[in-house]
């Protein structure tokens, strides 16, 4: 079994307790969290390593960081083999910036995206430009509803119904 899919299994179980689920993602958060604070602190530095050696320089578990790269992985410059990688793989943390911010406000992880290292990245308006660019991205917007005896909206100056409606 993969370490992505043991992650998976114990991070997702059905059959855990509810209890020691919410511990795990508590302590996982929290370890995230600092993980994030780092890499934001040099958001240029291209962070590369092993599994077992990026879990050894951020002080967690080695099941911890195959967590945060999952993650993390639809925001990097290119994707890990996070599929089949165990704790010898070579894996790279060079993120795009607003990728990254803008999917954890698609992740709804508060936590992450305020953190204060943002604001030493970008200006308090560019942060709020990708939060909402983020935010209407996945917001569906109807067109206006146009009626038969409307004007049609090619300009013709005929009513709908008697122009475009027809074709």
């Amino acid at each position: 079994m993969s370490l992505l899919d043991q992650w998976r299994e114990k991070a997702y179980s059905q059959t855990a307790n509810k209890g020691d689920l919410q511990r795990l993602w508590g302590i996982y958060f929290q370890r995230e969290k600092e993980i994030y604070q780092e890499l934001l602190k040099n958001p240029d530095e291209a962070v590369k390593g092993t599994v077992k050696e990026l879990a050894e320089k951020y002080k967690v578990d080695i099941m911890t960081m195959v967590g945060f790269l999952d993650g993390i992985n639809e925001s990097l410059k290119v994707e890990n083999p996070i599929e089949e990688m165990d704790e010898n793989t070579e894996v790279s943390l060079e993120f795009d910036k607003e990728r990254l911010y803008k999917n954890m406000v698609a992740a709804q992880a508060d936590w992450l995206y305020e953190l204060e290292e943002w604001k030493d990245i970008y200006p308090e308006e560019r942060l709020k430009e990708l939060y909402k660019e983020q935010k209407s991205s996945t917001t569906i917007v109807k067109g206006t509803k146009i009626y038969p005896n409307d004007p049609c909206p090619c300009g013709s100056g005929k009513k709908y119904k008697k122009c475009c409606q027809k074709a």
